[in-house]
């Protein structure tokens, strides 16, 4: 392994461990209260991306919903990798 990579490994290292606290204290806040400070400033960027998808912020997704849609994406990933692949020698 390169000194480069070693360097990048360590730096992502240093930033996962810098937000896991304050991630893992917004969302169990979030999920046991359903409210944070941090609402002023990321509610209207949550409402945005809901209007965009077309998603009521208040529905719920059954158990096949959830399936269909990581089956999706999923499908969707593979799909974007193999035309990667497959188009790499032209991409600049």
């Amino acid at each position: 392994m390169s000194g480069n990579a070693l360097l990048q490994f360590g730096i992502f290292l240093i930033v996962l461990m810098l937000l896991a606290k304050p991630l893992g204290e917004y969302l169990g806040k979030v999920l046991e209260t359903g409210r944070h400070p941090l609402d002023r400033l990321l509610g209207p960027v949550e409402r945005l991306l809901y209007r965009l998808a077309g998603i009521a912020a208040a529905d719920r997704m059954s158990w096949k919903d959830y399936a269909f849609a990581v089956l999706l994406f999923n499908f969707l990933g593979i799909a974007v990798l193999f035309l990667l692949q497959k188009f790499q020698g032209a991409l600049p």
